[in-house]
């Protein structure tokens, strides 16, 4: 058996443990860390998708003329997942030490084929030695639009 504590030297409720919680309160925390674990991992899963899903429009370098010292020739194709909305491409071009000079956008307009090959050219501020599509997307700007 245990003592009784000196009276006066300790509050009413020394000595005693706290109050369990009611089934009834630990269900809610249970059911409110479950909803709260769901909608994270929902979270991270609609992220994920977004990230790492297929683009709905993609570029593919199929060749490259070097023109003169300021100006490369580009040819590639265009990927579309619907060829009846318009797209745009950009180009760049690369000198000899990696560095990009230059860069165009270039206008793909609809058409009813699911690839379409577009050439065009892209003037450099240094001779160029490379050139690739950087990337094709399907908001094309205001400017672009004939």
């Amino acid at each position: 058996m245990t003592a009784p504590l000196p009276p006066g030297r300790y509050s009413r409720n020394a000595g005693r443990e706290a109050a369990p919680a009611t089934g009834q309160s630990t269900r809610r925390r249970t059911v409110a860390i479950s909803v709260a674990g769901g909608l994270f991992g929902l979270g991270v899963a609609w992220v994920g998708y977004q990230n790492l899903s297929a683009a709905p429009v993609s570029g593919d370098q199929l060749a490259f003329t070097l023109v003169d010292d300021s100006t490369v020739s580009i040819r590639f194709d265009v990927t579309r997942d619907d060829p009846s909305q318009p797209a745009v491409c950009i180009l760049r071009a690369r000198s000899l030490d990696g560095s990009e000079t230059g860069r165009r956008e270039v206008y793909i307009p609809p058409s009813t084929e699911g690839v379409m090959t577009v050439t065009s050219t892209v003037r450099t501020s240094k001779p160029p030695v490379a050139s690739d599509v950087y990337g094709c997307g399907l908001t094309v700007p205001a400017y672009l639009v004939p």
